[in-house]
């Protein structure tokens, strides 16, 4: 599958200053900036640049930014699942996740976030994905916003939304272990009913291979 990738930009004015929120953007062009030393929720600044760097060399790799002048303040990630994942189980072409999403406190709550989401899913191509999130209420910000989990999982689905990603049902244990936990998807116009067939198998892979223990004895 070749992975087509068109640019796109948009400009926000927040607290006097414009916000521009472009992508995909190519590793070349991620080096012209400087990252925010408070982009720092999954890990040192530093290092999340360079995996940021790394997910942007990846033929499928999106990075969409939001910056003021030359620093980077937020970010979305989409790229394939993680090979030890269950989304990977079937090695689905179509099949993307939206890996991170972060915004530097000082601007979060100003729909940095939403429009980092409505500017991934101006590109065309993005119809050709089913793409998901998967969201574990222990990354959440919950101290730092004194929102409850339930509030926050509302903020969540509200700002995924704004990318039509919306809550699916699974078996992940992962995701079934706390019911603030969620999946989120997002199935492109495009995408085949095979591959919906396959994903519906993903989402239940548990129950269908329960189901196939049984049929096989």
């Amino acid at each position: 599958m070749e992975h087509l990738k068109t640019q796109f930009r948009k400009e926000l004015h927040i607290k006097d200053e414009a916000i521009i929120i472009e992508g995909p953007i190519s590793t070349p062009s991620l080096m012209n900036y400087h990252f925010h030393e408070n982009l720092t929720s999954f890990r040192p600044a530093t290092k999340q640049f360079q995996a940021i760097l790394s997910i942007a060399d990846l033929s499928e790799g999106r990075i969409i930014i939001a910056r003021t002048d030359n620093t980077i303040i937020g970010y979305v990630t989409y790229l394939y699942p993680d090979p030890l994942e269950r989304w990977s189980t079937f090695q689905m072409k179509e099949l993307i996740e939206l890996g991170a999403i972060e915004v530097i406190p000082e601007y979060r709550g100003s729909g940095i976030a939403s429009n980092l989401l409505k500017v991934s899913m101006m590109d065309e191509f993005m119809e050709n994905y089913i793409v998901i999130s998967t969201e574990y209420y222990w990354h959440w910000d919950l101290k730092g916003t004194n929102l409850s989990v339930w509030e926050y999982r509302k903020v969540m689905e509200k700002m995924m939304a704004a990318g039509d990603l919306l809550p699916a049902p699974t078996d992940d244990p992962e995701i079934i272990s706390h019911p603030a936990n969620c999946l989120m998807v997002r199935i492109g116009k495009n995408v085949s009913e095979d591959s919906i067939k396959q994903f519906e198998t993903l989402r239940f892979l548990k129950r269908h291979q329960l189901r196939d223990m049984r049929e096989g004895l």
